[in-house]
């Protein structure tokens, strides 16, 4: 079995005190890391300023090699804050008012690429296979191959990629599916998105799909598929079992005085309808009265982003807007909701989902949205609660017990989250059951699996053909 090296923006390292990262895609790709044995390259997070960004920095853990590098300044901003988060995310996410693209900021961001590309190629080994990942890094394979590197090399985007109308709107759309063309195998999280590249292949008369499955584009031969990524489901129940005696957990279920709990989590970001969401729950308090004071909806959002000033506008607005709901609505002893604007424990999160009758998923658009999933793992399977969930999460695709709700239409999430909290504990069963049936057979160690099976599989009918 060859090595294993994967690329990624950011390297989940190992902390002495805290072990490895509890996160579903690391403990996946961990574990194939230390099965096969590999190297995790990747930025450090860390800025060198103005100077050169200095050596590799390099960690031994078993048999898998971390390899850090800081960047400077200029590559931050132009890359990172640039063109990956204020031109590729957005216009992903179609926000097109959104986006902000600069030649300065995309020649960053390539050569960056090429920077990492320079850095991993004294690391590789002849048969490695080598699995990049995100819209930081869409640019290494091209980096790779032209510097002779010759190896299987698989790429994963975790998150939407946009139909050709839509995708179009970027200046250097051509060059990025170029880019594309690169590697061996091009992972998306549904059938949707591949779909859609494959449309704006055939749209741009620069590629097509002669077979499924089987794309050409630049005269270059690959693959395309869906791997939709999953959770630990079974450790995660396991987890959320255990976190229910949760001193926290506990002290929660007190102060909610047997009212629902509706529970949302999200990364603070344009892309999660939030706001859209906190009017959703408003206008079913405002439709409901008999629900006011007998319902509590927790919102827990940590920071993100905040060096990009509309992330920053983002947070006020949430806040401004929650405040608003509760000043309306609220009374002395209630609160209709609670919003932490900060990061939450994983055990507490945990518990917190079990104890949680209504999870509120309704991203704006998601490649995938875990937290859907980890919701539904968490639930007691006597008394599960309902997930509530955007048709426009890649989720939604699988998920076909949950609710699915249109985001923009505030009425009809208003309805949703009235026929979540009234639902009968039978139908809550039903619909759980089957959500989480899938869940344990697609979890994130088959979808690594998936992966790199495919990745490997031309590689290895060569080996067989070898041996014979």
């Amino acid at each position: 079995m060859s090595r294993l090296v994967v690329i990624s923006n950011r390297v989940p390292v190992p902390d002495e005190k805290k072990g490895a990262p509890a996160g579903g895609l690391a403990v996946a790709l961990r574990a194939a890391l230390e099965e096969r044995g590999g190297v995790w390259m990747g930025w450090s997070g860390k800025s060198s300023g103005e100077q050169d960004a200095g050596p590799l920095s390099m960690i031994e853990d078993g048999n898998i090699t971390y390899a850090l590098t800081d960047l400077t300044d200029r590559d931050v901003e132009e890359y990172y804050h640039g063109f990956a988060n204020r031109v590729l995310w957005p216009i992903c996410h179609y926000r097109l008012d959104l986006a902000d693209y600069g030649r300065k900021e995309m020649s960053g961001y390539f050569r960056v690429n090429g920077f990492f590309a320079e850095r991993l190629l004294p690391l590789l080994q002849p048969d490695d296979t080598i699995w990049v990942h995100d819209y930081h890094l869409i640019p290494m394979a091209r980096e790779l191959r032209e510097r002779g590197v010759r190896n299987r090399i698989g790429f994963f985007l975790h998150i939407p990629l946009p139909p050709a109308d839509v995708l179009f709107t970027m200046p250097v759309h051509e060059e990025i599916i170029k880019c594309l063309a690169h590697y061996d195998l091009v992972g998306f999280q549904t059938d949707h998105d591949l779909a859609n590249f494959v449309g704006a292949l055939e749209r741009e008369g620069i590629g097509h799909s002669p077979a499924p499955g089987h794309l050409v584009s630049f005269e270059r031969k690959f693959r395309g598929g869906a791997y939709p990524i999953g959770i630990e489901t079974a450790a995660f129940a396991g987890f959320a079992r255990r976190a229910a005696s949760h001193a926290m957990v506990r002290k929660a279920e007190e102060s909610l005085v047997s009212r629902p709990l509706i529970i949302g989590v999200d990364r603070l970001d344009y892309s999660k309808g939030l706001t859209q969401r906190i009017d959703a729950y408003e206008r079913f308090l405002v439709d409901n009265p008999h629900h006011r004071g007998n319902v509590t909806y927790l919102q827990v959002t940590p920071k993100s982003r905040s060096e990009v000033p509309e992330y920053e506008a983002m947070q006020r607005t949430v806040a401004e807007q929650a405040g608003r709901v509760n000043g309306a609505l609220g009374t002395v002893d209630w609160v209709p909701i609670r919003y932490i604007n900060r990061s939450v424990a994983r055990p507490l999160l945990a518990g917190l989902y079990r104890l949680a009758r209504v999870g509120l998923v309704t991203p704006l658009r998601d490649g995938m949205n875990l937290v859907a999933k980890e919701y539904v793992a968490a639930q007691n399977p006597e008394d599960p609660g309902v997930l509530i969930l955007s048709r426009f999460a890649g989720a939604a695709r699988e998920m076909n017990g949950a609710l699915l709700v249109n985001p923009y239409d505030m009425e009809g999430t208003a309805n949703a989250i009235k026929r979540a909290i009234e639902m009968p504990l039978e139908e809550r069963k039903a619909r759980w059951q089957q959500m989480m049936d899938r869940l344990l057979v697609h979890d994130v160690s088959r979808w690594c699996d998936d992966f790199l099976s495919d990745l490997t599989e031309e590689e290895n009918a060569a080996h067989a053909a070898l041996a014979t």
